[in-house]
């Protein structure tokens, strides 16, 4: 959704780089987005910009929309986050989103191996891992038939998390008409100036056209291919691996897909990558409106406030009611879990859904460190 990320500060930059993959999406329906105007104090830094398919909407259409919101949940809570969100600047919203959530890998590659087929201008993916087998050996033969019928077809794999695959897969994309690139190569020689060597992609994205975008935690990697778990975490059923992980993705349509079409252009411009990326095709027409409201927010390495980290951090500070997450990598630094702690000691619920095994030791065990403080406050793990 994950993020490009540096190791200044591991804990905090490992915690927001794997929030939502890099692209953190403010799916909003009932208590997330209140109103502006008279109900906004005035020492707010920012206002609420509300956007739809023809760009931003007229005053009137906008508090329609912001009214609608509110009407679905508790105004107070409403109001109360709307004014954490432009606590540092404006909030841009974009109305009339279709959201879905995908809650494996099955799922994930499913729906997104049918928006692959569907292309008609272009296809944007981006991925930390790119393997060469299994999922992503399926996904490589759909972008090449896609740019064999003259779509316009990209990614950026990152050059740390896909290390191990081969050449070789990456020179028959491109061999057969894939434009692709290395976010951030090892290589001093090739490695854009302005970017360390421990700047990394953590973002999963892929975009098609203007019809459909995903983000989220799933890598283009086979780990992501079991269908079910037990209750140990031990997968289950016909299909299930043994080294299995189990992530999360969210697909979007409406206006806020070119918005992540432009995160994507973005990190292509800057990176020095060569290709074209096209146009996307239209939107179809047959399309159906929706009637979620979404914020994006993108950061990379160079973002000295970290953006995703510091939205996530505010909200759990004003968070009123409860605070539910889950997340693969649980590895924060002392500010996010004194804000986890104030919030369940002043009585909101916080519950967590952490990893019971992991593929990282380090990571693991600097989350555990914290779990007695944290329980000891009342937060809930499990």
């Amino acid at each position: 959704m994950h993020k490009t990320r540096s190791p200044q500060t591991p804990g905090l930059r490992r915690l927001c780089g794997l929030v939502l993959s890099g692209l953190l999406l403010a799916v909003v329906g009932c208590s997330s987005l209140p109103p502006k105007t008279a109900d906004l104090p005035v020492e707010q830094a920012g206002t609420v910009n509300v956007s739809g398919a023809a760009g931003q909407v007229s005053a009137t259409a906008e508090r329609k929309a912001l009214q609608g919101m509110v009407n679905e949940g508790k105004k107070d809570l409403a109001i109360h986050h709307l004014k954490t969100l432009t606590a540092t600047g404006d909030a841009d919203l974009y109305q009339g989103n279709r959201t879905r959530l995908l809650v494996d890998g099955p799922a994930t590659f499913g729906a997104m191996k049918a928006a692959i087929a569907q292309a008609r201008g272009r296809v944007l993916l981006q991925s930390y891992i790119v393997e060469d087998e299994g999922v992503a050996a399926e996904v490589a033969e759909l972008l090449l038939a896609r740019a064999a019928q003259g779509v316009k077809v990209a990614m950026i794999y990152d050059a740390v998390g896909s290390i191990t695959t081969p050449d070789a897969f990456f020179k028959r994309l491109v061999d057969g008409g894939v434009a692709v690139c290395a976010f951030n190569p090892i290589n001093p020689t090739k490695r854009p100036g302005f970017w360390g060597l421990t700047h990394r992609d953590h973002r999963k994205l892929l975009v098609v056209d203007e019809d459909v975008a995903f983000t989220g935690g799933i890598n283009i990697s086979r780990v992501y291919g079991s269908s079910s778990f037990g209750r140990r975490g031990q997968p289950t059923g016909e299909g299930a691996l043994d080294d299995g992980w189990r992530d999360t993705q969210i697909e979007l349509r409406g206006p806020v897909v070119p918005v992540i079409g432009q995160v994507f252009e973005t990190t292509w411009r800057e990176q020095g990558c060569q290709g074209e990326l096209g146009q996307p095709a239209p939107q179809k027409a047959a399309a159906e409106p929706g009637t979620r409201v979404v914020k994006v927010i993108a950061s990379d390495p160079r973002d000295k406030d970290n953006r995703i980290y510091s939205t996530l951090l505010a909200a759990v500070d004003a968070a009123q009611v409860n605070v539910r997450f889950t997340m693969a990598y649980f590895a924060p630094g002392n500010d996010f879990v004194t804000a986890l702690r104030k919030a369940a000691e002043r009585g909101v619920v916080v519950e967590m859904v952490l990893p019971g095994r992991s593929d990282s030791t380090l990571a693991f065990h600097a989350g555990r460190s914290y779990y007695d403080d944290l329980l000891s406050s009342g937060v809930r793990i499990y």
